[in-house]
């Protein structure tokens, strides 16, 4: 079992007694976890299926090896035809007086997923919200569920934020910790580098990569990780000048500690409380530079689920009010819950009121 040090756990009760920090970060936990098995409550595929005496488990089935209903077809089940066929052939059976197999489906809740066009004779999209049709936020300008799209992008934005946190805080921390801690010509020359690379037109850069190869995933994330790491350089540069003259690292200088050792035994752990206090803000800043890329069309490649190509669709269609609506109010509810994890993540860990133990 993990064991909580005294300071830790005291920087923990004050985390939970900043509420609006605390609610939120639960809030966003529960966020996440919709998301990370949103198959499971939106989707196309049923839960389950009975069928002839046999279970069947389309949605798992297909996530681990990508078989579905197991018919003897290559096209995949219709599975909220299938879940009326049914329905009527136990209606029908009832009312002849016959004994029926009682073979059903289980949908989720949403029975659409982010890239099914769910079209509809002589209408054409974007629908309003129904709840009768399952199309709780309504649907976009192509007919694709807005919900379905929501939760999914939201699932793809925080994976985006979280990897890119972790690529510039690695590049990030290990540099800025060598530029404190050497100085000298070390430090000057990556001054210089860094001076220059932050000059460099990030927007440009973009436009040059997406009109050579499609943005993908792993394109954008490298990108954005060529220029994200420079800010927090500077930030643990500036710490470790500090935390280089104190008496911690001087003692375990002088007792033969390597400088490896140094950095990353007492100087790291000795900043912790602002590495952790900068990684909400961070996570806010990739969810709103992806959706900022998606919505000037250099983002994420099309039909991948992006509330930037949901905010491009409502600002290019405003008598849709369901679509600008549900994205911008999606962004506020998150990144409000990402600023104030932040608020109290900083609160909780102010050295001025956690400078000692009791």
């Amino acid at each position: 079992m993990l064991k909580l040090n005294p300071l830790t756990k005291k920087r923990w009760r004050r985390f939970i007694s900043i509420k609006r920090g605390f609610f939120s970060f639960v809030a966003l936990i529960i966020m996440l976890i919709i998301s990370m098995f949103a198959e499971l409550f939106i989707n196309s595929r049923a839960v389950i299926v009975y069928y002839n005496g046999n279970l069947w488990f389309p949605t798992y089935t297909a996530m681990i090896s990508g078989k579905t209903f197991g018919l003897d077809y290559e096209y995949e089940t219709n599975y909220r035809q299938l879940q009326l066929k049914f329905k009527a052939e136990r209606e029908a059976g009832i009312a002849n007086g016959e004994a029926t197999k009682s073979n059903f489906v289980i949908m989720p809740l949403v029975p659409f997923n982010p890239y099914e066009n769910d079209l509809k004779e002589n209408s054409y999209p974007p629908f309003p919200p129904s709840f009768s049709e399952r199309h709780f936020f309504g649907t976009d300008n192509v007919g694709r569920d807005i919900l379905a799209r929501l939760v999914y992008g939201f699932r793809i934005a925080m994976i985006f934020s979280f990897v890119l946190l972790i690529f510039d805080y690695a590049i990030g921390i290990t540099l800025g910790c060598a530029m404190g801690y050497f100085g000298g010509r070390f430090d000057l020359l990556f001054q210089r580098v860094l001076e220059v690379w932050s000059n460099v037109p990030f927007l440009y850069v973009v436009i040059i990569v997406s009109s050579i190869v499609v943005p993908s995933f792993m394109v954008l994330l490298l990108i954005m990780a060529f220029f994200g790491w420079i800010n927090m350089t500077w930030v643990m540069r500036t710490l470790t000048y500090k935390e280089r003259e104190r008496e911690y690292v001087l003692a375990a200088k002088s007792i033969g500690a390597s400088n490896i050792r140094v950095i990353f035994k007492h100087i790291i752990p000795n900043t912790i409380s602002i590495i952790v206090t900068y990684a909400p803000f961070s996570v806010s800043g990739g969810i709103v530079a992806l959706t900022s890329l998606d919505y000037l069309g250099f983002g994420l490649p099309a039909p991948t689920p992006s509330w930037g190509e949901l905010l491009q669709q409502g600002w290019g269609n405003m008598s849709a009010w369901w679509i600008s609506t549900s994205v911008v109010s999606a962004l506020v509810v998150t990144l409000m819950a990402v600023t104030f994890i932040g608020e109290g993540i900083r609160e909780a860990y102010d050295p001025k009121m956690y400078s000692f133990y009791e």
